[in-house]
């Protein structure tokens, strides 16, 4: 029997597991906030157009690098990284599938993207999420993440958080 363990490797965007990833990914946040706002889900067309003009170059070596975390060998999450200058690179589209949750999934990407971002020689790492993505707000409290005033100014962003990484 597999050991029922975590494991983080670096992995093409457009790979199909990490296709598969956003879609779920993309399903969730957006059926959050058209429940929350309008009363709806994702209208599907719209999440596959959505899906579809993503180049997904800002996780790309040189300028970042997606993360793909996998379950007894199952595709169950992703964290991004992109270089945003020198020192400070950004953590992106943290996701664990609902079923694995409270596994230390998400902490284990975190950290992951951490290292990844160190290697790419970032002094800090930044983020902005969503009000209703409680999850995620509590789970970079928990890793040392500090909230601050707004770095972007993403439509969709609610709350910055920052941390230092040397």
């Amino acid at each position: 029997m597999m050991a029922m363990t975590w494991t983080i490797a670096p992995e093409p965007p457009d790979s199909p597991a990490a296709t598969a990833l956003w879609r779920a990914y993309y399903t969730e946040v957006s059926d959050r906030y058209y429940l929350r706002h309008e009363g709806r889900r994702t209208d599907p067309a719209e999440l596959d157009r959505e899906v579809a003009a993503q180049t997904w170059d800002e996780l790309r070596p040189p300028k970042g690098e997606l993360l793909v975390a996998r379950y007894s060998g199952e595709p169950a999450g992703t964290a991004g990284v992109r270089l945003l200058d020198a020192e400070t690179a950004e953590l992106k589209r943290v996701f664990v599938h609902e079923s694995l949750r409270g596994k230390g999934g998400g902490q284990v990407l975190v950290r992951a993207a951490e290292d990844s971002a160190r290697a790419f020689g970032a002094a800090r790492l930044i983020l902005d999420t969503r009000h209703d993505l409680v999850e995620a707000r509590a789970l970079y409290t928990r890793l040392g993440y500090e909230e601050t005033a707004p770095h972007n100014d993403e439509v969709y962003a609610e709350h910055w958080f920052s941390k230092t990484l040397r």
